[in-house]
């Protein structure tokens, strides 16, 4: 389900439905449907769910807890747990089978995402008085080819919320800016040293390339004009060195030499953008005779 077509659909001047079914026999996409509508409407300045009036539910939102960064690829599904405490009045029952709750991210401003995301399923909370409850949730990332969520403009920073629905009375309650995280397209790094072995003080070409996941044809593509790290550990330690910083060339390739002298693994190390995280290469190993 792409989200980012329903929040232009609930945010037209069209009649809305009533939420589907409740919480307890939601499944994944009407569950999603009915929390995207829920946060469109939020978004827009609206409260009801549907063409009659319908209150806010009296449920605030605080300490949103997520992942700094969440590493997406082409094609397979990531969850990245979320914890938030929920607030609410007293004449709020959370252990009701017609509430539901769940944090979101989006990109772009609260009152106009550009592109939301949300859980398949509502979170699980548990009171910790009559009016406070700790609750953990997931966000959902579907990139494959059958799902489209994201485009390649989404990759950056996204901004946290939560919000809560009573199936029954249509009320909601809907919070924006509890948090950010990264979400980032999967970065891949490889490194080839040769030849294998090699004479000391003779010439070892070291290359590979790094790439990036393209949320929009879900294959891997060459990161261009990226600046790369040559890395050496010497056979016996666990540290690695930089000899030297590369850029990757227009299809993401990478190549330079070096002078062999010891024994020891090279690798390439890329420290990441906002877009595409930090990722090394496995230490390739050359015999120095």
């Amino acid at each position: 389900m792409r989200i980012r077509a329903t929040v232009a659909a609930v945010s037209g001047a069209l009649a809305l439905s009533a939420f589907a079914v409740p919480a307890a026999q939601a499944d994944a996409s009407s569950y999603r449907a009915d929390a995207a509508q829920a946060v469109s409407h939020a978004a827009s300045g609206k409260t009801a769910f549907t063409a009659t009036t319908a209150a806010d539910l009296d449920v605030t939102f605080s300490n949103f807890k997520i992942a700094k960064a969440v590493k997406v690829g082409t094609t397979n599904h990531v969850a990245t747990s979320v914890t938030y405490t929920l607030t609410h009045g007293a004449d709020v029952d959370i252990t009701s089978e017609d509430f539901a709750n769940g944090p979101f991210i989006y990109k772009g401003s609260s009152d106009a995402p550009d592109n939301m995301l949300f859980g398949d399923a509502p979170a699980t909370c548990s009171a910790t008085s009559a009016t406070t409850a700790t609750c953990k949730g997931n966000i959902d990332i579907y990139p494959g080819p059958n799902d489209e969520e994201l485009l390649n403009s989404d990759a950056g920073t996204w901004h946290g919320g939560a919000l809560a629905l009573n199936y029954t009375t249509e009320d909601s309650a809907a919070q924006f800016g509890l948090g950010t995280t990264l979400v980032q397209r999967y970065s891949k790094l490889t490194v080839n040293a040769s030849p294998e072995p090699v004479k000391k003080g003779k010439t070892i070409t070291v290359t590979g390339k790094l790439s990036r996941a393209n949320w929009e044809d879900h294959q891997y593509h060459g990161y261009t004009s990226q600046s790369v790290q040559l890395q050496f550990r010497k056979k016996g330690s666990s540290t690695y060195t930089t000899l030297k910083t590369i850029k990757s060339d227009s299809t993401g390739n990478l190549k330079t030499t070096t002078t062999a002298s010891v024994d020891g693994y090279f690798r390439y190390s890329f420290a990441g953008t906002s877009t595409t995280p930090a990722v090394s290469a496995t230490g390739d190993f050359v015999d120095v005779q």
